[in-house]
């Protein structure tokens, strides 16, 4: 029984679930504090900073991701359960990871969703211009990210994007995606990951969104100051 006990308590800390079983299971000891808790860890006590995509399955999450972190795009679907991206970016002028969660279209994993936006600094909800069914889908996951931050939402950067932007069976105009973001105070944009129309900039409006620290995707690194200073030198240089 003590081994079933410790199973339970492992599967409950990789996955957020809740751990009623656990305490059930070892109730002859003493209280267990719920694990449930630990959603609520603040996530700037990371050097990450977490960015994560939420849209419907189709709408080309894991393609915009692609083309900005690789510079890639593929025509086939693959469906997504979660993958997860790094790069390196500057915070207040320090290295810093800007991890991008590109999370499942599936509302099968519900526990999954909640701990990717309790843990997420930033959200970027992504519709397909070509499917109004889509928009519609990313209502109750803003919604569930306004529980969940509560007064905090205030100031945290969320994008509302129109992918496919390049397709020709547009369900979706901009007018009305440029509404529906102002209704949920946030940023619009459309974009392309086929053509890799906005897909950088999409990026770069997001981290500038952040008021709590200065984000950028350009690292001022030792090596580009000292370029700067030849480059100031060679200016000042002339041949005699």
């Amino acid at each position: 029984m003590a081994a079933s006990g410790r199973a339970v308590r492992s599967n409950s800390k990789t996955t957020g679930m809740n751990v009623d079983a656990d305490i059930w299971k070892t109730k002859d000891k003493a209280p267990t504090k719920d694990r449930s808790v630990r959603l609520r860890v603040n996530p700037e006590q990371s050097n990450d900073y977490r960015v994560v995509v939420f849209g419907a399955g189709g709408v080309g999450k894991s393609s915009l991701v692609l083309r900005f972190v690789r510079g890639t795009f593929r025509d086939s679907y693959i469906p997504t359960i979660e993958d997860t991206y790094r790069q390196v970016i500057s915070c207040n002028k320090q290295v810093c990871t800007l991890q991008i969660t590109d999370t499942t279209g599936s509302h099968q994993f519900p526990a999954m969703q909640r701990l990717s936006i309790s843990k997420g600094h930033a959200f970027i909800l992504v519709y397909s211009i070509t499917s109004r069914q889509s928009l519609e889908e990313l209502k109750p996951i803003f919604e569930e990210i306004a529980e969940i931050k509560g007064t905090d939402i205030e100031g945290i950067p969320i994008m509302l994007v129109g992918n496919k932007c390049d397709e020709v069976n547009r369900e979706v105009g901009t007018s009305e995606g440029a509404a529906i973001a102002k209704r949920w105070n946030c940023a619009h944009l459309e974009t392309s990951a086929k053509t890799n129309y906005n897909v950088k900039e999409l990026f770069q409006e997001l981290l500038q969104l952040e008021k709590r620290r200065t984000m950028s995707l350009q690292l001022e690194t030792k090596k580009t100051r000292s370029q700067k200073r030849k480059e100031k030198l060679r200016g000042k240089c002339s041949i005699m």
